[in-house]
């Protein structure tokens, strides 16, 4: 085998398992160890991945977009097939609640589009700038707080309080991002993410949306677990193991 091939190899294992192991890897290709210690280290010189003791870890990035204006118009598209996807969830006359999300705006407006009857329980100040003109059936709660301007909505303690009274019948969280191979669901800020664990916990139904490319990327805190989410709505299909991998958490995909 030509060492490019094992390069492509050694990624692709490690795109779905996350990790990889020096001993493993020179068995499966028949090659001693000491060639395995050289191919990861010529890839961790191009920034594909990051040795550890024994083998390597997959690269993760943390973008630090802390503010929701520097992601509104990120990924756009994308957002839009989500909430497409995401409303076709909801049924008339019943509570849900839109987190801080900028999936969520895109959601919201196809709420608004659709005219749906049903009562919005939401901490992000464009939604509810959304819903403040025009007819619609929509029965519009605002959750107040500490305002986060980066949030562009309110968090933290006073927030949680009131949403501690609430029952969702359904609810969409955002995520800055998602760990297929541990489970973890992060976001930036501690008081977002306490905010977002609470609404997990009122809902009766909780949907992750987020685009796949989430699955590449980290926040700084971590907010819940992927076997906590009813399912994951996403943009497009997932491959075969992320996919498999998805379903032994019991997640819905949609």
């Amino acid at each position: 085998m030509l060492q490019q091939e094992r390069h492509e190899q050694i990624l692709a294992r490690l795109n779905t398992e996350g990790k990889v192991k020096v001993k493993e890897l020179a068995n499966d290709f028949e090659v001693t160890e000491d060639c395995i210690r050289k191919d990861l280290t010529a890839l961790e010189k191009e920034g594909l991945l990051k040795r550890i003791h024994g083998g390597a870890m997959q690269v993760r990035k943390n973008l630090h977009a802390y503010h929701v204006d520097e992601r509104m118009s990120v990924r756009l598209s994308q957002k839009k097939i989500i909430a497409k996807k995401a409303v076709e969830l909801i049924e008339e006359n019943t509570v849900i609640f839109l987190g801080i999300s900028t999936v969520n705006l895109e959601l919201a407006k196809c709420i608004y589009q659709k005219n749906i009857s049903l009562t919005i329980i939401t901490n992000m100040i464009d939604i509810m700038q959304l819903f403040r003109h025009g007819e619609h059936k929509v029965n519009l709660i605002f959750i107040g707080g500490h305002f986060n301007r980066a949030k562009d909505g309110f968090i933290g303690t006073l927030a949680i309080e009131q949403i501690h009274n609430y029952r969702f019948d359904l609810s969409f969280i955002g995520t800055v991002g998602m760990n297929i191979h541990d489970g973890k669901v992060t976001t930036y800020d501690v008081e977002d993410g306490l905010t977002k664990k609470e609404v997990m916990d009122a809902s009766k139904k909780c949907y992750l949306v987020a685009e796949n490319e989430k699955f590449n990327l980290d926040g700084n805190y971590v907010f819940g677990h992927l076997s906590e989410f009813t399912g994951y709505i996403g943009e497009q299909e997932l491959g075969s193991p992320f996919k498999e991998k998805i379903m032994e958490y019991g997640l819905e995909i949609i």
